[in-house]
């Protein structure tokens, strides 16, 4: 069952660097096509599962703000921190 926590930790391993963009997309690709939503968030569950699907078209693309509006249409707040390396 996908969920919509389910979605926003996969788009945060993206963003933390854990999983490439391919990965991303071949994720959101087979979860459209053979993935179970979860009924209660199905809309925007269903609209950020789909735009990550063809993130790797350039004409879409994936910015920092995408990211950041998506998992707010998700019910989630992204906080960011800067350390020293």
């Amino acid at each position: 069952m996908i969920t919509r926590r389910t979605v926003a930790e996969k788009l945060s391993a993206y963003l933390r660097h854990e999983i490439a963009l391919p990965d991303l997309v071949r994720w959101a690709e087979t979860a459209m096509m053979e993935g179970e939503f979860e009924e209660k968030d199905l809309d925007a569950i269903r609209d950020v599962v789909s735009r990550l699907g063809v993130a790797d078209v350039r004409a879409f693309g994936l910015m920092w703000e995408d990211c950041e509006a998506m998992l707010r249409s998700l019910g989630f707040t992204v906080h960011l921190e800067i350390v020293a390396a």
